[in-house]
C-alpha cells in the first residue's frame, strides 16, 4: 500500500485518540517508529523542538515534520491534513448534541473522567521526552553531566535572575542550537 495511504490511516487515528493537545500528541509520534521507518524516536525530541520553535499548534506542526520525513511535501500535507480531521468531524457532530445535551449528567461526567486520560497522556510525552533530551543525544550517547549542568543553568536563569527572565524565547532556543553545535565540534 501507498505510503501516503499509511500516513493517512496514522495521522487520523492519532488525530483521533490524541485527546488533549499536541502534548497528547507525542506517545503515538513515539510509537509510530516500532511500525514504519519515517522517522527513528530519537527524531521525536528534534520533532518536539520544531514544532515549538515555528508558530502554530505543536500538534500540527508535529504531523507536518514526520509527514515531510516520510513522503516529501506530499506526506506533510496527507499527515496535517489527517490529523486534523477527525477534530473538525467530531466538532461538527458534537456542536449539534452539546448544546441539546449540555446539562445532562452523562455528558459532564464523561469530560471529568477524559481529563485524567488526557493528563496521563501527556504525562507519558513528558516522560520519554525527558527521557531522551536528559540522557541521549542524536547519536545515543549519554551526556548527563553537560545536560544536568544545562538544565541547572537555565533553571536558575529564569526562575532566580530577573534579567535573564526577561529575554525573550527565541534566545533560549538560539542558546540552546549553539551549545548542541559546540558540543558536535
Amino acid at each position: 500500500m501507498s505510503v501516503f495511504f499509511h500516513l493517512f490511516i496514522e495521522f487520523f487515528q492519532i488525530g483521533l485518540f490524541a485527546v488533549g493537545g499536541g502534548p497528547a500528541t507525542i506517545p503515538f509520534l513515539m510509537d509510530l517508529p516500532s511500525r514504519y521507518d519515517w522517522y527513528q524516536v530519537s527524531d521525536v525530541a528534534n520533532m518536539l523542538a520544531v514544532s515549538e520553535s515555528t508558530p502554530g499548534p505543536i500538534g500540527i506542526n508535529m504531523a507536518t515534520y514526520a509527514g515531510y520525513n516520510a513522503a516529501g511535501f506530499p506526506g506533510g500535507i496527507a499527515a496535517t491534513l489527517s490529523l486534523v480531521l477527525p477534530s473538525i468531524i467530531v466538532i461538527v457532530i458534537i456542536a449539534g448534541i452539546l448544546d441539546k445535551f449540555s446539562k445532562s449528567m452523562y455528558i459532564k461526567s464523561s469530560f471529568a473522567l477524559i481529563r485524567p486520560v488526557v493528563t496521563g497522556l501527556i504525562g507519558t510525552a513528558v516522560y520519554g521526552i525527558f527521557n531522551t533530551a536528559l540522557f541521549t543525544d542524536a547519536n545515543g550517547e549519554f551526556h548527563i553531566p553537560v545536560t544536568l549542568l544545562l538544565i541547572c543553568i537555565g533553571f536558575y536563569a529564569l526562575m532566580c535572575n530577573k534579567k535573564l527572565k526577561k529575554l525573550h524565547p527565541f534566545f533560549w532556543i538560539v542558546a540552546g542550537a549553539c551549545m548542541g553545535l559546540v558540543m558536535k565540534l
